[in-house]
């Protein structure tokens, strides 16, 4: 089994982001499940990550990783040269995920966000959790 990737259902940006991961992940190593769903909120309470966390989350070899090590996480298994940002993982974290978190704080005011979260097409809906 591949990566499981909780995102924030009702942002535009996280939105946008789950599109272009599925775009760059060929192998179709990532599945997906928003946040605000019943699979989302029983993986958060599997792992013990509060509710109310403002981060992707990647669940990958039965560890939950958030922030900055989620998103860095993702791209190494992206397609082309996605991985390579996988270096800022030498970065330390105290410094990575201040950044994540200052970008979070923002996303909304700065891409919107939808009243509910979007369906996924036919041809993605195996990718979707439910």
């Amino acid at each position: 089994m591949g990566g499981i990737i909780l995102f924030d259902g009702i942002c535009n940006f996280c939105d946008s982001t789950v599109q272009f991961i599925i775009k760059h992940d060929q192998v179709g190593y990532f599945q997906f499940a928003s946040l605000q769903s019943d699979v989302g909120q029983a993986f958060l309470r599997q792992f013990n990550i509060p509710e109310n966390i403002d981060s992707v989350i990647l669940i990958e070899h039965e560890k939950a990783y958030v922030e900055s090590t989620a998103a860095l996480k993702i791209c190494k298994k992206l397609d082309k040269i996605w991985p390579c940002y996988y270096l800022f993982i030498l970065v330390p974290p105290i410094l990575r995920n201040a950044l994540y978190r200052q970008f979070a704080k923002r996303r909304y005011h700065l891409f919107g966000q939808k009243k509910e979260c979007s369906l996924p097409t036919p041809s993605q809906r195996q990718r979707f959790l439910t």
